[in-house]
């Protein structure tokens, strides 16, 4: 087990709260920020973030550079090179939404650039094993439905490709020149189909007051950004409905992730998944 460095959290501004944690800058030295982890959260998880945080940015992925693990004596966390005048994609479609077709295009490039990108499968899992492991621990699926999921994330064709696994426009980040890819932690391998069911499922399936709570946006722009993301991605002469029909149960097995993160069903994103659960 890696040591932790301690430190002393007066040392540091308070910048914003996720699901797992705050994050924090640093009152004297701006190219450091830190990222402390909920008491939930075990020592060997955060070790396992930051090997992997390292692991991607040392592939060329664009990502913030992560430094040490640390301890405010309270809880562990990890220390990343800052980026100044970052923001997220999502706060800033939300604070410029005529924008939404230069973020949403622009994202779309970043997600394909990932997406080609060969990933070493000797240091990462298989996105196949993350979904089947975290469904087996996932309360809120009978037996029978685990079961028709397990035997639809088989069916689906493999790949090498890098998978971000959480990969929604809150995670890709901007300093008005240059673009990166946070929260990495779910980062494997495989094909991108399972990558970008969530981009549709935020785009499209999330609730209104959700949308606009997390990604700063009405749920109108929301849906015009998947409207703009889209032909991008896939090619302008993609077929919308087809491409959705093919990536709706990619949206519905993301609740087996946030029913991970959450511990409270999602039944609406249950109902993404159709036929593959009936």
């Amino acid at each position: 087990m890696k040591n932790a460095e301690r430190i002393d959290l007066n040392d540091y501004d308070y910048s914003g709260e996720g699901a797992n944690g705050a994050s924090y800058n640093h009152k004297t030295n701006p190219a450091i920020m830190l990222k402390l982890y909920n008491t939930s959260k075990p020592l060997d998880f955060i070790v396992n973030e930051l090997d992997r945080a390292q692991k991607v940015y040392d592939m060329g992925i664009p990502s913030p550079k992560p430094g040490t693990l640390v301890t405010d004596g309270e809880r562990y966390g990890i220390r990343f090179e800052r980026i100044l005048n970052k923001k997220s994609f999502s706060r800033s479609v939300g604070d410029n939404p005529e924008q939404v077709e230069f973020y949403a295009r622009k994202f779309a490039r970043m997600c394909k650039k990932l997406h080609s990108t060969v990933c070493p499968t000797d240091q990462f899992e298989n996105v196949k094993d993350v979904y089947k492991h975290d469904l087996a621990n996932d309360p809120f699926f009978t037996d029978e439905e685990k079961a028709k999921i397990v035997a639809f994330i088989d069916s689906v064709p493999d790949a090498c490709t890098a998978i971000h696994g959480d990969l929604q426009f809150s995670n890709a980040i901007t300093d008005g020149t240059d673009n990166y890819f946070i929260d990495l932690g779910d980062f494997a391998y495989g094909n991108p189909m399972f990558d970008l069911g969530m981009v549709l499922l935020c785009c499209k399936y999330d609730s209104d007051e959700f949308v606009e709570e997390v990604f700063h946006m009405k749920q109108e722009t929301a849906n015009k950004f998947w409207d703009y993301f889209l032909p991008e991605y896939f090619g302008e002469d993609a077929d919308p409905v087809e491409i959705e029909k093919q990536l709706r149960p990619f949206a519905g097995l993301k609740s087996i992730i946030i029913e991970r993160d959450a511990h409270v069903a999602f039944p609406e994103f249950h109902a993404l998944l159709g036929d593959i659960i009936k």
